[in-house]
């Protein structure tokens, strides 16, 4: 796209300050603007012009009984003889969504190179690496990793790799690519610019990692090693296990078309989202979604009728991912604390939300299936999330559970 295309298509848009100020722009900060222009996905932004952003209303909500822990252990031979023939034969990749900065810990580095250890390194990247060398050596071939990183951590995050030997990992098996980026609006839906040439852009949430890994041309790789499932999994959790034997075969086993790793909830309001059912499919309500008559509903026996907390640990199958992003996921309009130039051409960093960023989630992959199998594991050995330094879901908290599972720091 060149100047007069992108002039032309922004003055039928109504947005032309996009362009103010491009002659004073290097030439390689003109093409990157330009570029960002021809990639504008403009069904979104006309999401917000001229109208109210409503919030989808949630369907009939009923419980989903998972397979819990009792079963699990009473049939986990069957399991992992059935996951572990699956990824014998290649049929399981494991995808880690990567895209996020440390920031919150206090680092300007991707969130992965964070050290957990304290007598010794211990990244959170090697901690997802370990997990699947043993997965490799059970089964006797290597799971193929893919990670999504984000426009900002890319970079580092592959040097980092390097630097390390990909902590052992065969480097033909671990294929990098970014997550699609949005465009932010403000509230008349006017496209926002977080400095002259570039415009104001954050990932497109983490619904957006499958039309990612399609674009780069990933699906296509997958395809010739015979992946058919695939085990996507945050970066965050430390303690949680990747393409395990069990929840792989109780998947098969079980004929649904994805598995979801669920955890008990410690109380009826902690804030995570819970699997159940929505008009009779699968569905994951928001813990803020939630009434406080539904959150603390409990059964007969006095567990919470809603009592499952997803991890974001899932296993989807390859052809169903295809089917349901061809119909496109539905766009999250979510009001956020957007810095931006203003006509002088001066940063502002404002201290209440100014606008909205555009999202897909992973909850809408599983709104858009069949069914699902919600898989109950051990909170204690499989979830240990780290979103802060201290306090709740916290650097601390995962050190202690760490080493409460054998693991030395």
């Amino acid at each position: 796209m060149n100047f007069n295309e992108a002039k032309k298509l922004l003055e039928e848009r109504k947005q032309a300050q996009v362009l103010e100020g491009f002659a004073n722009l290097s030439k390689e900060e003109q093409d990157t603007l330009l570029d960002q222009i021809e990639k504008i996905d403009w069904d979104t932004i006309d999401l917000v012009q001229g109208e109210t952003i409503v919030k989808p209303s949630i369907g009939k909500i009923e419980p989903l009984a998972a397979v819990d822990i009792k079963e699990i252990e009473a049939r986990k031979e069957e399991f992992d003889k059935a996951g572990l023939e699956a990824l014998s034969q290649g049929k399981v990749a494991a995808l880690l969504l990567a895209g996020g900065m440390g920031t919150r810990l206090g680092s300007d580095k991707p969130k992965g190179e964070l050290n957990v250890g304290l007598t010794k390194e211990i990244y959170i990247f090697q901690r997802h690496i370990e997990c699947l060398q043993k997965v490799s050596e059970l089964c006797g071939k290597t799971v193929p990793l893919y990670i999504m990183t984000s426009e900002k951590n890319d970079e580092e995050t592959q040097r980092f790799f390097k630097e390390k030997n990909y902590f052992g990992y065969p480097e033909e098996d671990v294929k990098f690519f970014q997550q699609e980026m949005a465009v932010a609006v403000d509230y008349n839906g006017k496209i926002l610019r977080e400095e002259p040439g570039r415009l104001a852009t954050s990932p497109n949430g983490n619904g957006g990692w499958f039309s990612s890994l399609a674009n780069a041309g990933l699906v296509s790789d997958m395809k010739k090693r015979g992946v058919e499932w695939i085990n996507l999994f945050a970066v965050d959790n430390v303690l949680q296990k990747i393409c395990d034997p069990a929840f792989v075969g109780a998947t098969l086993l079980s004929g649904k078309e994805s598995g979801s790793k669920v955890v008990r909830k410690v109380d009826a309001h902690e804030k995570m989202g819970v699997l159940c059912k929505e008009d009779g499919k699968p569905s994951i309500v928001e813990y803020y979604e939630m009434s406080d008559e539904m959150a603390e509903a409990r059964n007969a026996d006095g567990e919470l009728t809603y009592a499952f907390g997803v991890i974001l640990n899932y296993l989807f199958k390859v052809e169903k991912l295809e089917e349901i992003v061809a119909t496109k996921l539905p766009v999250h309009v979510v009001e956020k604390k957007i810095p931006y130039i203003n006509d002088k051409f001066e940063v502002v960093k404002p201290e209440e939300p100014n606008g909205y960023k555009f999202e897909y989630l992973v909850v809408d992959m599983i709104r858009l299936l069949d069914d699902t199998l919600p898989y109950e594991v051990v909170r204690e050995s499989e979830f240990a999330p780290i979103k802060n330094l201290h306090g709740v879901d916290s650097l601390d908290s995962a050190r202690e559970l760490l080493q409460k599972n054998g693991v030395e720091l």
